[in-house]
């Protein structure tokens, strides 16, 4: 009886110990000398604000929580999130400043389960020397290949595949669409195959598994979506790996050689084997989800502004009227598609893909009066500049006309991150979404099929899919003939 009670006394002092050194824990940095250089709040125990932060909003606001809390102690404030006394900053300055000093002052750090998920040596979240040779990698290919005519003429096809499929169809879901064209159009790219190839299936069905378990709940228990995900990576490195070595033994029997990245990517001798499989799921990853969410961003905004969309309609039409009869577009007809430019710069300020970044201080950084203590965590927030009515007029308008007088590589427009861990692939993706565009304007006319905003999670996603009636432009002709 003795023995039974000590032991539930044993366990209740470690519980009570526990909870001490959470509390302890949590407020501490509040206590600290330099905690007191922010006004904020920490919020609940271990928790802190993380809930409030991640409460869904329209990706085209700064939501509820940013909105209280910049009015509340202004455009920098400290606060507790991802279990971490943090620094968050809305202000441009202080963003810039931040990404302009990666592996400096500040450093990549997500939460542990996402290198879990993704690999150590994701370029994504690899830190130092790790990070620079795969970011080096990943541009020098980004430049040999986004004006090569094979890579355009594969975007184009597929994009003119994509819409042929639509044909005998009066309502798609946009967002399903957006990516079977983007996951066709990377895979091509990447690692030359086809849809039809078993690979690209195989491919498919596990990454659509490891990206329900990007945006899941960390719980490593068998069954849970964030434990398949992390399966489902394992099965698309061994594809990848098999697939490599199938493309070595045929560059050893001088078979003809193919004008992709992993063609390119077999050729560096600075990545290790284990780099280049996690640098082609990189690539997988930042082609497939990031741009098909840009093209749903751009095609609903472009559903609500029939202006926008008139002046994009004309000058596509301008571009294929210079061409002979199904003659692919080329890099020179890129560069001339200024307008397309503009309307995918301002659905990228408008919608925010990205939200916010994560960095932690490697050393007590001063910055004007600000003191980031180091440790804390700091979150350049981008979708509070973008949206600041003080730095973009009419901000919560979607104004592709700004982009005429307006500088895009300013500080208080940084839809792809900045500074050293800028996406490398931020052309590629823009180049995707105007040859889509190209086709999309001249052969249909569409209509949202019911309220559908895109919402930060704070991934964003349009909840229903983005729901489209379509309408082929030559069958509109034939009815008013």
């Amino acid at each position: 009886m003795a023995g039974t009670i000590g032991f539930w006394l044993v366990v209740l002092v470690g519980i009570v110990t526990l909870f001490l050194g959470l509390i302890f824990n949590h407020f501490l940095p509040i206590l600290s000398k330099l905690g007191l250089a922010f006004k904020g709040t920490f919020g609940w125990p271990l928790l802190g604000e993380t809930l409030s932060f991640l409460k869904p909003h329209p990706s085209n606001s700064v939501g509820v929580y940013l909105q209280d809390h910049c009015s509340r102690f202004g455009k920098v404030f400290k606060s507790h999130l991802f279990f971490s006394p943090t620094v968050v900053s809305c202000d441009p300055e202080l963003n810039y400043f931040i990404l302009q000093n990666e592996g400096k002052l500040f450093q990549c750090s997500y939460p542990k389960p996402i290198h879990g998920i993704l690999g150590k040596v994701s370029m994504l979240v690899a830190v130092g020397d790790t990070h620079k040779r795969l970011r080096n990698v990943a541009l020098s290919l980004v430049t040999v290949t986004k004006s090569k005519p094979e890579f355009l003429n594969d975007i184009e096809r597929i994009a003119i595949q994509i819409l042929d499929s639509w044909k005998d169809k009066t309502q798609i879901k946009f967002c399903e669409e957006a990516r079977k064209f983007t996951f066709n159009v990377i895979v091509k790219q990447v690692l030359g195959l086809t849809p039809e190839e078993p690979e690209t299936t195989k491919i498919l069905e596990d990454f659509l598994t490891f990206m329900r378990g990007l945006i899941s709940l960390p719980l490593s228990i068998p069954g849970t979506p964030y434990a398949r995900a992390v399966k489902a990576r394992s099965r698309i490195s061994s594809t990848v790996k098999a697939i490599i070595e199938k493309r070595r033994r045929n560059i050893a029997e001088n078979s003809r050689k193919r004008n992709d990245f992993l063609e390119l990517l077999l050729c560096v001798d600075t990545l290790s084997e284990e780099e280049k499989v996690s640098f082609v799921l990189d690539s997988l990853l930042g082609g497939y989800e990031t741009t098909s969410l840009l093209m749903a961003m751009v095609v609903h905004f472009l559903s609500h502004s029939p202006t926008a969309l008139q002046q994009l309609k004309l000058e596509h039409q301008n571009i294929r009227s210079m061409k002979q009869k199904n003659e692919y577009l080329n890099w020179e007809d890129y560069k001339r598609m200024d307008f397309t430019q503009n309307v995918i710069n301002e659905a990228l300020r408008y919608g925010n893909i990205v939200k916010f970044v994560h960095r932690k201080a490697l050393k007590d950084v001063k910055f004007r009066d600000y003191l980031i203590p180091s440790g804390w965590k700091v979150l350049p927030v981008f979708t509070a500049v973008h949206l600041d009515p003080s730095l973009h007029a009419n901000a919560l308008q979607f104004h592709p006309w700004r982009w005429e007088s307006q500088d895009q590589t300013c500080k208080k427009f940084t839809p792809f991150g900045g500074g050293s861990r800028c996406c490398p692939g931020s052309e590629l993706a823009k180049v995707e979404v105007a040859f889509f565009l190209h086709h999309l304007v001249q052969n249909f006319r569409w209509k949202t099929e019911e309220e559908d905003q895109p919402t930060a999670y704070p991934y964003v996603e349009f909840q229903r899919g983005l729901v489209l009636n379509v309408e082929r432009l030559f069958e509109v002709k034939k009815k008013h003939q």
